[in-house]
């Protein structure tokens, strides 16, 4: 077994290049209906573009030269009536697949968004949440052209392209295969250009989640970077992230302006040259007018979608890159294991036994070596020790967010790598030192693990939790806004809350980590009695290093270097005169 735990790190695949065959199999497919509709749309709505240059021959050849009034009105209704065809169904390609193109999104964004809460929470230690929000909100973006508009222009485009081509023969194949030299030496360009494209957008992509995350974490920690005068680092820091995504963008711009500059160019000439050719053939009286100004339309109507498809190539790379950036996320490792993981507890207990258990962050750098020590249902361990001595490690190790790298923990004697997480944390409740508050709400936020509790309930947490000893002075109680991560309130306050969510759950395992860190003298006295209601026959992990605070729990462990170096009661531990008795000394001098 490996000595180091890396087991509850999600792995990625080798990086995975998303293909147009496997968008096309796993996006475009699944929607294979509406998208069919949409073809046939866009093929009435590109054969209806057409008439006004076909018809225009015959307005020039037969219907002007003869004064042919009524083949005039006619010709008139026709070409008329296909710009309606065309309006009406370039509204409905827009409103079915612009409108299901968003939907794919939202739906893409709630699967991400899932997939990364699914992943352990070593991988969340190693990501900043801004770039997290980048890759649920931004990499999925693009799909929309593989659905909505830039597919419908791409296959319209091309549909456009070929009818015109054979129209194009029609009327003259000299001049045609004239046209197609500077066509194909531009595709040619093109294809070259997409290939170069393509890593420039997946860098984008890496920069824009780097630059957003930073930016997060600035607005988070404003109090800091103003209470040192911070500003310009963090203004000279962000300066170098978006000049990073203006380089990124420079070099994509640079080469799709190329390939429209290409195109302008070649084209350019292509039209030139039809100019001259058409020109000696109508003075040679081998082509008509007619002929010469329906081939120049439909000239246009082919080149046209060949210079778009240059934009819509660089969307769908565009695309393709943020698909990359998504495959890779969700080929990730869950933190669920439903291979492995199948014992669901069904009746917890509550007994943890920690048996000759080891965890290193870094392979050959243990944090824990060989720990051992039994939590029974009911009972209040303590962890202290020494700052960046193991406790918090055992405490995550306890609440399964992280997975031990040798030995062996079990809960009710099953194996707790072989537990749904689910069952298990469905019965576990965590009060941490530096306590998380979402915005909004103070019964909001007591109400987090269960939305469906009733009133008599959440009043019974809030009393538990001495939280009515400050709300009863808010005008609106309860229902205060306490802002992001509860800024408007103290520490004591948010900590109280956190105790009262705590109490609300109802677990059977409870984790505290320095719950009364935050604390003045008042407020950890109201809540030492929250606690020790809290507490009541659930077993409990405490880390303090306020000691006078767990002199009643059952057994303290002192952790040294990754090591339990001492264990027992207080009075025990007291009689010892060992580290314990130092650490209790000491802090009973100050």
């Amino acid at each position: 077994m490996q000595q180091y735990a890396d087991k509850g790190s999600p792995k990625e695949n080798k990086k995975s290049k998303v293909t147009m065959a496997k968008a096309f199999r796993t996006i475009i497919w699944p929607k294979r209906k509406l998208v069919f509709v949409g073809l046939i749309l866009i093929v009435f709505s590109r054969l209806s573009s057409l008439v006004l240059p076909w018809k225009s021959k015959a307005l020039l050849d037969d219907v002007i030269p003869n004064k042919d009034f009524e083949q005039l009105y006619s010709l008139l209704t026709i070409v008329g009536f296909a710009i309606l065809v065309q309006a009406i169904t370039s509204f409905l390609l827009t409103r079915i697949l612009s409108v299901q193109a968003q939907y794919l999104i939202s739906e893409l964004r709630a699967q991400v968004q899932k997939k990364i809460l699914s992943l352990p929470i070593r991988f969340f230690d190693n990501t900043k949440s801004g770039a997290l929000v980048s890759r649920i909100m931004s990499d999925v973006e693009g799909v929309r052209n593989l659905i909505g508009t830039g597919l419908v222009q791409l296959v319209g485009g091309t549909i456009t392209a070929v009818i015109s081509l054979i129209l194009l023969i029609d009327i003259s194949l000299p001049m045609t295969l004239f046209v197609l030299v500077p066509v194909t030496i531009f595709g040619l360009v093109a294809l070259k250009a997409f290939k170069y494209i393509r890593p420039i957008f997946r860098a984008r992509g890496k920069i824009n989640a780097e630059v957003t995350g930073r930016l997060t974490e600035t607005l988070a920690g404003v109090r800091v970077i103003k209470g040192f005068n911070a500003e310009k680092q963090e203004n000279k820091s962000f300066e170098e992230g978006v000049d990073r995504l203006f380089q990124n963008v420079k070099k994509s711009l640079t080469a799709t302006a190329f390939m429209t500059s290409s195109a302008t160019f070649l084209l350019g000439l292509a039209s030139t040259g039809i100019m001259g050719i058409g020109g000696y053939y109508i003075m040679q009286d081998t082509l008509t007018t007619g002929d010469f100004i329906s081939f120049t339309l439909l000239l246009g109507f082919m080149i046209a979608p060949i210079v778009q498809m240059s934009n819509i190539g660089s969307q769908l790379t565009e695309a393709l890159a943020g698909l990359d950036r998504t495959e890779e996320l969700m080929n990730m490792e869950s933190e669920e294991d439903p291979i492995n993981r199948t014992i669901a507890l069904d009746n917890m207990q509550g007994d943890i036994v920690f048996n000759d258990v080891s965890f290193a962050y870094v392979e050959g750098k243990e944090v824990l070596s060989n720990i051992s020590f039994n939590a029974p249902p009911g009972s209040v361990t303590a962890l202290v020790g020494s700052s960046g001595s193991g406790k918090s490690t055992i405490a995550g190790l306890s609440a399964t967010f992280l997975n031990p790298g040798s030995g062996l923990i079990t809960i009710d004697g099953n194996d707790i790598s072989k537990v749904k997480l689910s069952s298990f944390r469905e019965n576990l409740g965590v009060v941490l030192q530096d306590e998380f508050l979402f915005e909004g709400t103070i019964r909001e936020n007591i109400l987090f693990p269960r939305p469906n509790a009733s009133e008599e309930q959440v009043l019974s947490a809030v009393k538990a939790g001495y939280v009515d000893e400050f709300t009863d002075r808010f005008e609106e109680g309860l229902d205060t806004l306490i802002g992001e991560r509860g800024v408007k309130l103290s520490g004591g306050q948010r900590q109280r809350i956190a105790i009262a969510r705590a109490v609300l759950a109802d677990p059977k395992i409870i984790i505290l980590d320095e719950a009364t860190s935050n604390l003045d003298t008042e407020s950890e006295a109201l809540i030492q009695k929250s606690l020790a209601e809290l507490v009541k026959d659930r077993t409990t992990i405490v880390i303090a290093h306020r000691l006078s605070t767990i002199k009643n729990a059952d057994q303290i462990l002192v952790v040294e270097s990754g090591k339990i170096v001492e264990r027992g009661t207080h009075d025990t531990l007291i009689q010892l005169e060992g580290r314990y008795y130092d650490l209790y000394t000491y802090q009973a001098k100050i």
